[in-house]
Order: structure tokens, then sequence, then C-alpha cells
């Protein structure tokens, strides 16, 4: 026994979905501590018995009964995954009848259908997206004309994985500026910036943390002192104070709650993929 409940995410595409929402119920369960595991592609009978297999053996591993997030779209699909003797929580089900009452249609079994992948125009959207964030990364290219949001910040604040959820989940073109040293000896944006301050959001975050970050990537550098994280961060937020630009602190706020609060500061309305 390992003190660790075991959770599968289940699905018979990416497994995004029910990762995502199986995430959000668990973190409102504070006490118990879970391993977590996702198990993508699960379209056949077969497959589903060989990851109730997988289950099981966790089960017996941990000591404790597995909890299964399934979006499973095929009943006997499902069906096969309960074998495990896992606790079973459909993402679609507690939707899915009421809404057959109310459209007066029953759903349609489709794989795939949950992130666009049959609508290549909104899957080419995501693509072009998350190239403009790859070619904007950290100031690689500084012509943000086509930009949607600019993310600006000290290094290792949480903006490229911010830019890439941005892409992927919402096709937003997000590219971020990694503030300099130079930048940050004055309380003013750098000028490149600002042409485009109506774009601009600023990421910010605990020194302690940063420093812990930065240590390691570059164990016991100058760059992961803890006095070189607490300067760059309170110049960080001095400038952003004096040039009003919404702020917001990645210490202890998920990628999601980072992206939403960006989306929403800046009048940006996008449906999720």
């Amino acid at each position: 026994m390992t003190g660790l409940r075991p959770v599968f995410y289940v699905s018979d595409g990416t497994g995004i979905t029910a990762e995502t929402i199986g995430h959000s119920l668990l973190t409102q369960f504070t006490t118990t501590r879970f391993v977590s595991e996702r198990i993508s592609f699960v379209d056949s009978v077969e497959r589903a018995h060989e990851a109730a297999e997988r289950i099981r053996a966790a089960a017996e591993l941990h000591g404790a009964r597995p909890v299964v997030i399934n979006s499973c779209m095929d009943s006997t699909v499902g069906a096969a995954l309960a074998e495990s003797g896992a606790l079973m929580l459909d993402v679609f089900e507690p939707f899915i009848e009421p809404l057959e009452r109310e459209f007066g249609e029953t759903r349609q079994h489709t794989i795939g259908r949950a992130h666009g992948l049959v609508d290549f125009e909104t899957y080419h959207r995501r693509i072009n997206a998350m190239n403009y964030a790859l070619s904007h990364d950290d100031g690689a290219s500084i012509d943000y004309a086509e930009a949607d949001l600019i993310l600006v910040a000290v290094s290792r604040a949480g903006k490229t994985p911010t830019c890439v959820y941005l892409a992927m989940h919402y096709g937003v073109r997000a590219a971020n500026y990694p503030l300099t040293e130079e930048d940050l000896e004055h309380d003013r944006l750098p000028p490149r910036l600002r042409p485009h301050r109506d774009k601009l959001f600023g990421l910010t975050i605990d020194p302690v943390r940063l420093q812990q970050i930065r240590q390691e990537r570059r164990p016991n550098s100058r760059y992961a002192q803890m006095d070189t994280c607490r300067r760059e961060v309170a110049a960080a937020e001095m400038m952003f104070r004096a040039e009003r630009i919404p702020t917001l602190s990645t210490t202890h706020t998920s990628i999601e709650e980072i992206s939403s609060k960006v989306l929403s500061t800046l009048g940006l309305r996008r449906e999720m993929f």
C-alpha cells in the first residue's frame, strides 16, 4: 500500500477532455494524494480489456480502489472498463439525457469530435496559432502585428506554457516577451512593446518559487540566486504598475486559470476547442 489513490483518465480520443475535467474535480479534495495516468485511444473492447488490466494492476500496487474518469463514447467499451472494479465516472453521462430531451435528438457516438478534428478550418487555426506561439517564444521574433496578445514577464514565470495552452485550446496567437536585465533598469515598457500595449498582459511570480524553478534549470548560477529573483520580480512589478499593465501571479495558479484570466481581461472571446 502506497497511500496514493490511482486515477486513470481513459478516452477513445486524446484524453484531454477527461483529464481536464478530472483534474478540476480532484483538486477539490486536498487531503487525498493521487497518482494519475492517461490512457488514450481506447476505441475497442479489446483495448478496453487491456486498459482494465492496467487499472487492476494499479489497484494491487497501491492497495486502493482506482478512480476512472471515462470519456469513451461506446457503452460496450465503458462496460469492459468497469470490469476493472474501479469507481467509474462517465464525463458525459450526467448531461446527455437532459440534452437529448431538450433537443429531441439522440446523441451520435462520434469519436474525435470534441477536439475539432472534423472541422479542418478549426484544426488549421489551432496549428497556425501553435506555430505562431513557438516562433514568437521568448522574444525570438518581435513582429507582433498579428499577435492577439503578448505575455510579459521575467524568465521562468510561466509565459511559454501559457502561450502554448492558449494556442492549442483557443487558437489564440500568443507571443511572449522576456524582460531582460536591461529592460528592468527602467520602469517604462521596452520600446518594442509600446506600440502594442493594448495586447500586453504581465505575469509575476513569488521570488521563492522562481528561485526553485531557476535552480532546477541552472543550478547555483547567478540567474538562480535569490537576490536576483527578488530584484527582477520587484522591478517587473514596478514596471507593470507604472504602465498600468494588467497582471496576475502564476505562483499558485494553474495554466487553465491563467489563460482564462488573460482572455477575459483583454476582452478576447474565443470558444474552447
